[in-house]
């Protein structure tokens, strides 16, 4: 089978790769790009560890064709940071110990993103809403849900 050449952008950069017509945007992101931030937890769509934003949504990596991201925006865990500064999201979850052995974070991280971009003061119950897509096996939540409540509180009295 033909490998299928795509050109899309991913973390704000021009990206061009050569992929398999049934190939995953996570196995490409991992596999071709090394981008591997994101990660594999259920290849179904069910624990959330491999979400990127695809034009500004929201999305499993494991769900989309790589070959239908042609011309499309991908942001990655990887493109969360601007250069060696994390994002306050990021920054929250070390000084808080909102994460265990990391299968989930970027998941979690990019979710908990989109939740604050959408929607800046969040409450508990819509915070603990949006991230039931993101399945830990590690931590009881409760601390991934006090560092995006209290990025959200931080994030708005700097604007």
């Amino acid at each position: 089978m033909a490998k299928l050449h795509v050109t899309t952008t991913i973390n704000g950069e021009p990206t061009e790769f050569l992929c398999d017509p049934s190939q995953s945007m996570l196995d490409v992101l991992r596999n071709t790009l090394g981008l591997t931030g994101s990660k594999e937890g259920c290849g179904t769509g069910d624990c959330g560890s491999c979400s990127i934003t695809l034009d500004g949504r929201l999305t499993c990596s494991c769900l989309v064709l790589a070959a239908e991201v042609g011309g499309r925006e991908i942001t990655t865990i990887e493109g969360m940071a601007q250069g060696d500064e994390l994002h306050p999201l990021q920054q929250k979850f070390l000084e808080m110990a909102a994460l265990q052995c990391g299968i989930c974070t970027p998941g979690v991280l990019m979710a908990a993103r989109a939740l604050l971009e959408k929607n800046p003061d969040p409450t508990e119950t819509e915070v603990r809403f949006w991230l039931a897509g993101n399945l830990c096996r590690c931590t009881g939540y409760d601390k991934i849900v006090r560092a995006v409540l209290e990025t959200a509180a931080e994030m708005r009295s700097a604007a």
